[in-house]
């Protein structure tokens, strides 16, 4: 009988599983539930993007394209960042289409990574950066943002975690879980910290689309000297609602991206290529159709966040992405006992803010990608919920 625990990675065995999936699978064995877990926009890809891949399809259009994407995609991102974000990249050198924005933050982080490099991450952040650091052979050395901050990263925080081990930082703004964005001064006070060093930025922009509250998105590389030094990482899924589609794109100076490339071309080869067509369109025409969703985004942000604090549940205003993330020290249960107790007593199912990092204790996750429906129902729930408690 083979012995696994001499054959598999014990880098790996060490990961623990993402703490997203363990509520979500849960969840999907009970009846009832309502879900604010999952951050999927509930809304279909725009029509017009339907009818561009299946045009593809007709015409056949089903093979291989070039290990860094169509032609026409990057032409078309090159185009669409420069509109939006005012960052001009060469489309045969700086732009690289992926499988989701996933498969760009893992390539960039392992294009960078030597063994035992630091790589300086904020959290409560998005889960897969810390493993992804681990399994190139890095270091993550975690900040703690902190609610009285908006959960920004801070100059003195970056600052004060940076050794000469500092290989690299991730920016993860917009923010999932917290939504918190960084503004152009919160962005010239990082680069006045890099200023003089060889530190690479990893610019994770996936919900660069959807701020609200007149905020608009400042894309990192946008920013006086952090150019040279970004990698900058989007993609299709949340914008456009085009989860299932898998597909993303790293933008950056041509010494990084060739090596990222390198990676994607052993790894992966190419993106869908029926997706790759779907994405020109999308680029194209869809801005109307975006900024409706962005709305509705909007609306759905201001009721769930008014009905936590309404409850008692401290909420901040989340001015990106389309997450809420609420207080729950005032129950004295952790994040992982309130999560689970709701979801066996109320079947509402959330996510304990520890699945994003040891920052996160004393919050929960609540993705507002539902119906206003869907939110209130589950408001109710939780409504009920914190009244138990009290009479217990």
């Amino acid at each position: 009988m083979i012995d696994y625990t001499k054959v598999l990675s014990s880098t790996v065995v060490d990961i623990k599983p993402s703490g997203i999936r363990k509520f979500f699978d849960i969840a999907n064995t009970m009846e009832d539930v309502i879900s604010l877990g999952v951050g999927e926009p509930d809304f279909r890809t725009p029509w017009q993007v339907r009818q561009a891949a299946i045009r593809s399809l007709d015409l056949g259009a089903t093979r291989y394209t070039s290990n860094r994407g169509l032609e026409a995609l990057r032409a078309e991102l090159s185009r669409y960042v420069l509109r939006k974000y005012g960052v001009k990249y060469d489309d045969e050198e700086e732009i690289l289409v992926t499988v989701g924005g996933s498969e760009a933050i893992d390539a960039a982080i392992r294009a960078v990574t030597n063994l035992g490099d630091e790589i300086i991450i904020p959290q409560p952040s998005y889960v897969c950066y810390e493993p992804m650091v681990r399994l190139a052979g890095g270091t993550p050395v975690i900040i703690t943002t902190k609610a009285e901050n908006d959960f920004k990263l801070t100059k003195e925080e970056l600052s004060a975690a940076i050794t000469d081990k500092t290989k690299a930082v991730i920016l993860p703004y917009p923010c999932n879980p917290t939504g918190a964005i960084m503004e152009r001064e919160d962005i010239e006070a990082i680069a006045e910290v890099l200023r003089g060093t060889d530190i690479i930025v990893i610019s994770d922009e996936i919900y660069a689309e959807l701020t609200f509250g007149g905020a608009r998105h400042v894309s990192v590389p946008s920013v006086a000297d952090l150019r040279e030094r970004t990698v900058l990482i989007n993609g299709f899924s949340k914008t456009f609602a085009m989860t299932g589609w898998r597909l993303g794109y790293a933008c950056g100076p041509r010494e990084i991206l060739s090596q990222i490339t390198k990676i994607h071309q052993f790894a992966i080869m190419c993106a869908p290529t029926v997706s790759q067509h779907a994405a020109v369109e999308a680029l194209r025409n869809c801005d109307a159709a975006v900024e409706r969703m962005r709305e509705e985004y909007d609306d759905r942000r201001r009721i769930i966040v008014n009905g936590f604090n309404r409850l008692g549940l401290t909420c901040r205003e989340p001015k990106g992405a389309f997450y809420a993330f609420p207080s729950i020290q005032s129950t004295g249960m952790s994040s992982e006992q309130f999560c689970e107790r709701l979801l066996y007593s109320k079947r509402v199912a959330i996510v304990p803010g520890t699945a994003f990092g040891d920052g996160g204790e004393g919050f929960v996750r609540a993705s507002y990608c539902y119906s206003t429906q869907h939110i209130t129902e589950a408001l109710r729930r939780i409504g009920e919920f914190l009244e138990e408690i009290k009479r217990a």
